[in-house]
């Protein structure tokens, strides 16, 4: 482990803010890590860990010490008749890992193409795209348990149910800091089959409704590049709220005064129905498509992307968070929840 001072940050998160961290420690193994987190504590410091920057929004530079996920490593662990069994990495890229996959005849993440960050945050996030989510494959999760340090074996493993995911979250928001993720095993089921549910891919496919699991990702990239910046050219996120999730009754209140609402059902919750609004669509009709706000601005291809040009910071980029966020408030009576993690 070697600890440096006073590092930039730009370079390790993809809205290309320029802030620094007091000290910064890359994290390439277990013990690695486990060494990082005593340091800390022994010297009293907060600490940070990161990764891909993809989901991060950094307003001002970080005290303590700052952890870069770097812990590398794919295998198929195991391949029977019902799914194939495999360990990745924290600190592998997430599109590379799914590219990995389906090279290794391994199919099931296709639709999760493409999505910027590392395999430790996609159970964090619980991401998802096009009707799948990383949760549907979770088998554990393996963490540093920041509550057993003084214990002989402060690693654990937690199950698919003892990650507690639902839509965007897991239990790593639930308790921001005590778990520290370091390998991901994914179980894909066997047979596979397609997920096209989504209207973006349905129009891919108008004459075939099972197209191999490489057209499938195909597509999702083509998708997602005519929708989303390159953060390597335009700093940016992905998609910076949450899709807000309302009740039977106000879906049908915001459809009888707005005809055109473009939502969604989604499982019930104890019993009660509830339906997942485009939060882009929203954004959109309230007209910020394009807008620009100094450093800071909405994608002019998708409302649903906050975007960076260059010399803003962290907090421009929230007061333009905050300010779309009243209008949508003023006009729907919803709240949107940003997605991205802010740091200090």
């Amino acid at each position: 482990m070697r600890i440096q001072e006073n590092i930039s940050l730009q370079q390790f998160n993809t809205f290309g803010f320029d802030v620094s961290a007091a000290y910064f420690s890359k994290i390439t193994s277990k013990e690695d890590l486990l060494a990082s987190v005593l340091w800390a504590r022994t010297h009293h410091l907060p600490l940070h860990i990161i990764g891909g920057g993809s989901n991060l929004v950094l307003t001002e530079n970080l005290p303590g010490l700052t952890c870069l996920m770097s812990i590398e490593g794919k295998e198929v662990r195991q391949r029977d008749a019902t799914s194939t069994l495999i360990r990745v990495g924290a600190g592998e890229d997430w599109h590379d890992f799914v590219t990995w996959t389906l090279e290794n005849d391994s199919p099931g993440l296709e639709n999760l193409a493409l999505i910027p960050g590392t395999c430790g945050a996609a159970p964090i996030q619980n991401i998802g795209a096009y009707g799948t989510e990383i949760s549907e494959f979770i088998d554990q999760v393996e963490v540093l348990d920041t509550t057993l340090l003084e214990s002989d074996n402060p690693w654990i493993y937690l199950s698919q149910p003892q990650c507690e995911f639902n839509y965007r979250h897991s239990i790593f928001k639930s308790y921001p800091g005590r778990f520290i993720v370091t390998g991901v095993t994914l179980r894909l089921p066997i047979p596979w089959s397609p997920h096209l549910e989504y209207a973006d891919l349905k129009k891919e496919f108008t004459n075939t409704s099972k197209p191999p699991p490489i057209e499938i990702f195909q597509a999702v990239c083509r998708v997602r590049q005519s929708k989303l910046p390159d953060p390597k050219v335009l700093g940016n996120a992905g998609s910076f709220f949450q899709n807000p999730i309302v009740s039977e009754p106000k879906h049908s209140e915001l459809k009888e005064k707005f005809p055109h609402l473009i939502s969604y059902p989604t499982p019930a919750i104890e019993g009660q129905t509830y339906f997942k609004l485009a939060a882009g669509w929203l954004i959109d009709q309230c007209g910020f498509k394009g807008y620009k706000m100094g450093s800071v601005g909405v994608y002019d291809k998708q409302a649903l992307v906050l975007i960076h040009s260059g010399g803003g910071t962290g907090k421009e980029l929230l007061a333009l968070a905050e300010m779309i966020n009243k209008k949508i408030h003023a006009v729907y009576g919803v709240d949107l929840i940003q997605e991205p993690v802010c740091l200090p």
